[in-house]
C-alpha cells in the first residue's frame, strides 16, 4: 500500500493524505467554472435577443418568453457601460457602480448580523434538543411551523414593534428590524442541520467517552460538535442564503432606503426611461449572494479536517 493513501483499521473509515498542491485545483476549477457560467449566460442572453421576435414567444394569447426590445432586454455591453456612468445627470453625481456597491455593503453588513444571530440561536436550539429528547419532540415541530409564516406580512410587524422600543435615549434602529428578519430565515436550517449532526456521532466514540467518565458537555465539545461539521456546513450555506433573501425582502417591505433591496424597487420604477440602470441593483444582489457563499466556503476550508463524508 502506498504512503499517499492509507486505510485505517476501523471498518468503513478511510483517510487519505492529500497530495501536495491538490487543494488549490478545486478552488481554481470552481472559479473557472463560475466564469464560464457567466459567459454562457451572457451568450444565451444575446443569442435570444438576436433570434427571438421583439414581442417574445407567444403560445396562443400567452407570452411564454419575454420581449427582446432594448427596453425589456438591454444588450450586455450596454448594461456594463451604464455601470460606469453617473447615477443621474446632475453635476457631481457618483458613478452607478459605486452607488450599487455602497448599497451592497450596507445589505451585506445587515445580512451578516442576521446570519450570526440566526446561527447562534440555531446552534443553541440544536444543543438543547440533542441534550433533552423531550425538547426535540416539543420544539422541532414549532421550528418547522415557523417557516410557514409569510415573510412579506411579517416584516412590517417587526418594524412596527421595533419602532416602539426605546431604552433610555437609545431607540431601535431600522436596520435591526431587517437583521432580525434575516435571522428568522437563517436559524431554521442551522437548527435542523446541527441537530442532525449532533446525533450522527459514532456510538463507539460516545461509548468511549462514557468509559472515560466524561460528562455530556465534554462529549459534546470533543465528539459531537466535530462529528456535526459535515451536516453543519450545508446548513450554514442555507442559512446564509436565507439571511440574504430575508435582508433583501425586508428592505423592500419596511422601506429601508440604504440597502440593495430598496434600490431594486427604486430603479425598477425608472426602467422605462433608463432600462440599463434597472439591471444594476440586480447585479448587486447577485454579488451579495456570491460574497455570502464565499464566506461559507472559506469557513469550510478552515474546518476541512472535519469534513469527511459531508452531507449534501
Amino acid at each position: 500500500m502506498s504512503a499517499t493513501a492509507q486505510t485505517t483499521a476501523a471498518p468503513g473509515l478511510v483517510t487519505a493524505r492529500p497530495r501536495r498542491g491538490a487543494g488549490a485545483w478545486p478552488v481554481l476549477r470552481s472559479v473557472l467554472l463560475g466564469l464560464l457560467g457567466l459567459v454562457a449566460v451572457a451568450g444565451l442572453w444575446e443569442a435570444y435577443k438576436a433570434l427571438a421576435p421583439e414581442d417574445g414567444v407567444m403560445v396562443g394569447d400567452n407570452r411564454v418568453l419575454p420581449r427582446t426590445t432594448d427596453l425589456a432586454m438591454p444588450h450586455v455591453w450596454d448594461m456594463a457601460q451604464r455601470l460606469g456612468e453617473p447615477v443621474t445627470g446632475m453635476r457631481g453625481a457618483e458613478p452607478l457602480w459605486q452607488a450599487v456597491a455602497d448599497a451592497v455593503v450596507v445589505s451585506l453588513k445587515v445580512a451578516a448580523a442576521g446570519w450570526l444571530v440566526g446561527t447562534v440561536i440555531g446552534l443553541l436550539l440544536a444543543v438543547l434538543m440533542a441534550r433533552l429528547r423531550v425538547l426535540e419532540f416539543g420544539l422541532l415541530p414549532w421550528i418547522v411551523l415557523s417557516q410557514t409564516v409569510p415573510l412579506i406580512a411579517f416584516a412590517p410587524m417587526v418594524r412596527s414593534w421595533g419602532s416602539r422600543i426605546e431604552i433610555g435615549g437609545w431607540q431601535w434602529p431600522p436596520w435591526m428590524s431587517v437583521a432580525l428578519i434575516a435571522s428568522y430565515l437563517a436559524f431554521f436550517p442551522v437548527a435542523v442541520g446541527a441537530l442532525r449532526g449532533l446525533q450522527a456521532s459514532d456510538r463507539i466514540h460516545t461509548e468511549l467517552m462514557r468509559t472515560y467518565d466524561a460528562g455530556w458537555w465534554a462529549t459534546l465539545v470533543r465528539v459531537r460538535l466535530p462529528a456535526s461539521v459535515p451536516y453543519l456546513l450545508p446548513a450554514l450555506r442555507l442559512g446564509a442564503a436565507g439571511a440574504v433573501v430575508g435582508t433583501v425582502v425586508a428592505e423592500v417591505s419596511i422601506v429601508y432606503p440604504d440597502g440593495i433591496g430598496r434600490m431594486l424597487v427604486t430603479y425598477a420604477g425608472q426602467a422605462s426611461g433608463d432600462p440599463e440602470k434597472a439591471w444594476a441593483p440586480i447585479f448587486g444582489a447577485v454579488v451579495l449572494g456570491l460574497v455570502a457563499a464565499a464566506f461559507i466556503a472559506l469557513l469550510g476550508v478552515l474546518l476541512r479536517r472535519y469534513r469527511r463524508g459531508e452531507a449534501t
